[in-house]
């Protein structure tokens, strides 16, 4: 048995999923989101929809989401819980609801005048981007004109919350989604409920949260997610160390040998590229050998599925 706390990581795979991922948790979802989107998208209801979602053909690769939901007007909501740094997770967000638009074609039959459902993702990320303001935490995107910053198309949307960056103590919150990002965040951390989180919707989270709760089986399934999460965290500080350190070596080895100042800069990148590269690699054999799942892998490590195969 592994160290906890009084209540479960919601950073786990098992904590994310225990605590938003099921009929009869629905209520805590839509509070959430409700609270993400804003006043002017009120979620009455949610389904919950299978998490392996499938192209129109078979070359099309399969994807996996950490929660689908539909609403009850039939707009779509995938929920991510994004733990690790990705060197292309816009695009992968892209991808992902470019994915359920396209679904929406009707596969023979009638025509169609194109008429399509809204379609959002909400991201919950445990790091930063690299290029947004240091205290901007809260992101909420659309598809706007950039003449006049008109709302061009309002049917497809992308909510980003960088968590580290939510750095607000118990005084400074003002809002139930402060309330929600405070709670996402320092959860894991707390040995009592807060009073100011003493309302029904958090009573009912920190009762699920509550380890003592976990059956035995549930024990050793968050033990298992907690420990994934922690050697991933290992293996990817790790991988940066290691990837700066063999940046320097080789900038320091160029910029000599060709005795230019660019030799220092330009090596530094290439070699810092091309050892994090490397370790990548490593990292993901090692995963692999493991037997942790090929889409797992994908995502703390960036290589692609064909990559990760070769090894």
């Amino acid at each position: 048995m592994l160290p906890t706390g009084r209540f479960i990581d919601p950073f786990t795979d098992f904590g994310f999923k225990r605590l938003f991922g099921s009929e009869p948790n629905k209520d805590l979802l839509i509070d959430f989101l409700n609270q993400v989107m804003g006043e002017d998208r009120q979620i009455v209801d949610l389904t919950y929809n299978p998490t392996e979602h499938f192209g129109h053909s078979a070359e099309n690769r399969k994807t996996i989401f950490d929660l689908l939901c539909t609403g009850s007007n039939g707009e779509q909501f995938i929920i991510e819980m994004q733990r690790v740094r990705q060197e292309y997770f816009k695009d992968r967000s892209l991808y992902y609801t470019s994915s359920l638009i396209t679904q929406q074609a009707p596969k023979g039959g009638p025509q169609w005048n194109y008429h399509l459902k809204p379609v959002y993702l909400i991201g919950i990320m445990d790091f930063s981007f690299d290029d947004t303001h240091s205290e901007q935490y809260l992101h909420r995107i659309q598809l706007m004109k950039t003449d006049t910053l008109e709302v061009f198309y309002d049917k497809l949307g992308f909510v980003f919350i960088e968590i580290p960056k939510f750095l607000k103590n118990e005084n400074e919150l003002t809002s139930e989604l402060d309330n929600w990002l405070f709670l996402l965040k320092n959860m894991s951390r707390l040995d009592k409920i807060p009073v100011f989180l003493r309302k029904p919707v958090f009573s009912k989270l920190f009762n699920i949260a509550e380890v003592s709760n976990l059956t035995g089986k549930e024990k050793m399934a968050y033990d298992q997610s907690l420990k994934i999460k922690w050697d991933n965290y290992s293996t990817m500080s790790y991988a940066i160390k290691e990837g700066k350190a063999e940046g320097k070596k080789e900038g320091l080895k160029e910029g000599l040998k060709e005795g230019k100042a660019e030799g220092l800069k330009e090596g530094k990148v290439e070699g810092f590229k091309e050892g994090k590269v490397e370790n990548q690699k490593e990292i993901a054999l090692a995963m692999k050998n493991k037997g942790m799942e090929i889409s797992l892998i994908q995502e703390l490590t960036g290589l692609s599925e064909k990559e990760i195969e070769k090894l």
